[in-house]
C-alpha cells in the first residue's frame, strides 16, 4: 500500500505535463516537454482549460503574428518577440530599422507610384538589385538589374520597387541569434550560376571562420531592433559590413550541417530557462 498524502508517479508526471511551457505555434509540436495548443484565431475555440493556461502562463512560445500583437497588447512575455514579427518578410520596415538605429546597411531607396519609379536612373547605376519588399523569403523576389528591360520587367512584378546598392561580392555571412546569442554562424557561397547566396537556391555552406567582429555586429543589429530569434545574413565588402536583412523564417539546414538538432536545442533554450 502506499504512504497516505504522497504523490504517486503518475500524479507527479501529470503535474508536470501541465506545467509544461506553453506554446501556439507548431516549431516544437512533436517535443514532449513543450506543450502546443496550436493556432485558433477563434480564441473560444480553445478549451476552457487552455484558455486558462494561456491566460495564466507567463510566457507564450511561437505566439503567432496573430496572437503576438495580443499578448503584446496584455503585457504578456512571448517568444519570439512581438518586433521579431513585426518585421517579419517586411524589406522596407527592416531598412527604415537600420537607417534610424545607424545599422550599417547597403545603400537602398523605396519607390512609389509611377512618378517616383521614373526617377530610379538618376539614383542608381546599372547593375543594382531589385527586391520584392514584402512577403519574399529565401531569395526569392530578388533580381540583379543590369539594363532598362530587365528593371521594366521587374516594375512589372511590384508595387513599391525596393532599390537596393549592388556589392561586388560572392558570399556573405549567416548569424543565427536566438534569445541573447549567436547560436549558429556560417559563411554562404553563390555557386556559379546565380549571384544569390541563398542556400535555397543553390549556394552552399561554409564553416571556415568569420570575422571576429561580425558577431558584436549581430548581437548588436538584434537587440537593437527588439529581434530575439533570427537569422542575420550580413556581407563583408572592403573593410565594411553591411546587414542586408533579419530572416525570421530562417531554414535549418545550417545546423544540420553543424550536427545541431535544432528542435532539441530549441527545447533546451526553453526548458533552461535561456529564452
Amino acid at each position: 500500500m502506499p504512504v497516505s498524502g504522497k504523490a504517486q508517479p503518475d500524479q507527479i508526471l501529470g503535474r508536470i505535463m501541465e506545467n509544461r511551457p506553453i506554446a501556439i505555434g507548431a516549431r516544437l509540436k512533436k517535443s514532449p516537454e513543450i506543450r502546443t495548443l496550436g493556432l485558433k484565431p477563434n480564441f473560444n475555440d480553445y478549451c476552457p482549460g487552455d484558455r486558462k493556461l494561456m491566460i495564466r502562463a507567463k510566457k507564450i512560445y511561437y505566439p503567432t503574428a496573430f496572437y503576438a500583437d495580443l499578448f503584446n497588447a496584455m503585457g504578456k512575455a512571448t517568444f519570439p518577440s512581438f518586433h521579431t514579427y513585426k518585421f517579419a518578410q517586411d524589406k522596407i520596415r527592416q531598412t527604415a530599422a537600420f537607417k534610424m538605429l545607424d545599422i550599417p546597411h547597403p545603400r537602398t531607396r523605396i519607390f512609389y507610384g509611377p512618378r517616383q519609379k521614373e526617377s530610379i536612373l538618376n539614383f542608381f547605376e546599372f547593375p543594382f538589385v531589385a527586391k520584392i519588399p514584402r512577403g519574399s523569403a529565401r531569395g526569392a523576389g530578388v533580381f540583379l538589374i543590369r539594363n532598362r528591360e530587365e528593371l521594366a520587367a521587374y516594375l512589372s512584378l511590384t508595387g513599391p520597387a525596393y532599390i537596393q546598392e549592388y556589392l561586388p561580392i560572392d558570399r556573405d555571412m549567416r548569424l543565427v541569434v536566438i534569445g541573447k546569442k549567436v547560436r549558429l554562424a556560417f559563411w554562404r557561397k553563390a555557386s556559379s550560376e546565380d549571384f544569390r547566396t541563398n542556400v535555397s537556391r543553390g549556394g552552399g555552406i561554409s564553416f571556415d571562420p568569420l570575422p571576429p567582429d561580425v558577431y558584436d555586429l549581430a548581437l548588436s543589429a538584434a537587440k537593437k531592433c527588439g529581434w530575439d530569434d533570427v537569422g542575420l545574413d550580413i556581407a563583408q565588402c572592403g573593410c565594411r559590413f553591411y546587414v542586408l536583412e533579419g530572416n525570421m523564417k530562417y531554414g535549418t539546414k545550417g545546423f544540420v550541417k553543424a550536427g545541431v538538432n535544432y528542435k532539441e536545442l530549441l527545447t533546451s533554450l526553453i526548458l533552461s530557462g535561456k529564452i
